[in-house]
């Protein structure tokens, strides 16, 4: 048996690139993942120095309460938008001409319910948590509740994007709203405006959302429904999967800013800025995970023989991917902090450093909850997520004050590792090897 080599070595560099990207053109799994993951990091990238500039120019006070209220806004987003944001994910891929009709049908009810929320919780603050009464002021009331309605619009637009395999234009999306923020800032600091965080934030939202739904609806909607030839019938059981989906999302989501919220009141508003920066950069791993495990939803609403290959292949990928970004993070950790000042390095490095080991662990979790979404196992989809969350809670309520921050960063770690052994044992149950390949 005789073996032919390349002429030269260039050549056979060359064909191998050449192959791994007709590969990649072939198999939308990883390349639209990286996409997703890629606007998911530089999100963060461009958050961060949002912060950065935020703490150059604002009080450590105004940034530990700031953040908070946006961490308020958050959930209070995730209330009101029912999740829907996966909803499309994983409908939008089979709606074909129906797909205009639940994007803006979506948008209705996240928009109008979030925004009633914001009230809501703008009449109660006082008695909810006193430290956010600032936020009553007129100006920074309608920022708040412009910021809560108009996140879950942006949430939702990328999941549309991401059902339609747009991940680019989701790309752009994250980082045409982070530029404009961070303009906004400055020019809020420049005019001394105190509440300028908050007016920033608001207001790149509405032009983001403005701007990519230009887009949506004038090229990518369009365009798939063109696409529907056979005439897909309107998706149906949406309302019972949107429900059960919900319940456990709005856990998440009530976990990550709860959290903060306890760290306000225990340890107070210095305290809270240190631990919110650390939570940006480490959750960017878990938002990394998500945004990779969209691309394995939408695959696998368009393949669902392939759920088990694709759910394997996308575990190695994100493992790998994760584990070193990981080690980067644990080994750089207080100089990453440093840019937003030696206090914040000094104080946040420990928690950053567990909480992005958590991230590892994450990642088994993150793609037992897409399988579910995909096989809509929609009880195994709101007990994993519910599980994760009540863990953080109660481990953070335990741990915090003995340990202060270095707590919370274990109680995330802690509570990650507790689910993904179980599920990393079970594998071959929830997602079994294809046949002819190794277990």
């Amino acid at each position: 048996m005789s073996t032919t080599l390349p002429a030269h070595p260039l050549t056979f560099l060359r064909a191998r690139i050449r192959a791994a990207r007709r590969s990649g053109a072939a198999e939308p799994l990883i390349r639209n993942g990286h996409l997703l993951a890629g606007s998911a990091v530089l999100a963060a990238v461009l958050g961060a120095a949002f912060w950065i500039f935020a703490t150059r120019w604002y009080s450590v006070e105004t940034v530990g309460r700031s953040s908070a209220a946006l961490s308020v806004a958050g959930l209070l987003s995730g209330l009101g938008r029912f999740n829907l944001g996966d909803v499309l994910v994983r409908f939008v891929p089979v709606a074909g001409r129906h797909t205009r009709w639940l994007v803006l049908r979506c948008y209705g009810v996240s928009a109008g319910v979030s925004g009633l929320a914001a009230v809501g919780f703008l009449l109660l603050v006082p008695w909810i948590s006193p430290e956010l009464g600032f936020l009553r002021n007129p100006v920074l009331a309608g920022s708040f509740i412009v910021a809560t309605a108009g996140y879950s619009i942006f949430v939702l637009q990328d999941g549309a994007l991401t059902g339609l395999r747009h991940p680019g234009f989701v790309l752009g999306e994250n980082a045409l709203f982070n530029v404009v923020k961070a303009g906004l800032l400055a020019g809020c600091a420049a005019l001394a405006i105190g509440t300028g965080i908050l007016l920033s934030w608001s207001l790149a939202l509405i032009v983001s959302i403005a701007v990519t739904n230009l887009v949506l609806f004038r090229r990518a909607v369009p365009a798939h429904q063109r696409a529907d030839t056979a005439g897909a019938p309107r998706p149906q059981r949406v309302l019972r999967y949107a429900t059960a989906d919900y319940v456990g999302k709005v856990a998440g989501v009530a976990t990550g800013t709860a959290v903060p919220l306890i760290v306000l009141n225990r340890l107070g508003a210095e305290q809270t800025a240190y631990y919110s920066l650390a939570y940006i950069i480490a959750s960017t791993f878990y938002v990394a995970v998500a945004s990779m495990g969209g691309s394995l939803v939408v695959e696998g609403a368009h393949h669902p023989e392939r759920l088990a290959e694709h759910g394997r292949r996308m575990l190695r990928h994100a493992g790998l991917l994760v584990a070193a970004a990981t080690a980067v993070v644990v080994a750089a950790a207080p100089w990453l902090l440093l840019p937003f000042g030696a206090a914040y390095s000094a104080q946040g490095t420990t928690v950053l450093r567990l909480m992005a080991l958590s991230a590892l662990p994450n990642v088994v979790l993150g793609i037992a909850i897409e399988v579910a979404r995909v096989r809509r196992e929609l009880r195994r989809l709101v007990a994993l997520q519910i599980a994760f969350s009540v863990l953080v809670v109660v481990l953070v309520v335990g741990l915090l004050p003995v340990l202060g921050l270095t707590g919370v960063g274990l109680a995330w770690l802690i509570a990650a590792c507790a689910l993904a052994v179980p599920l990393l044992v079970g594998l071959p149950r929830w997602l079994p090897a294809p046949q002819g390949s190794p277990a």
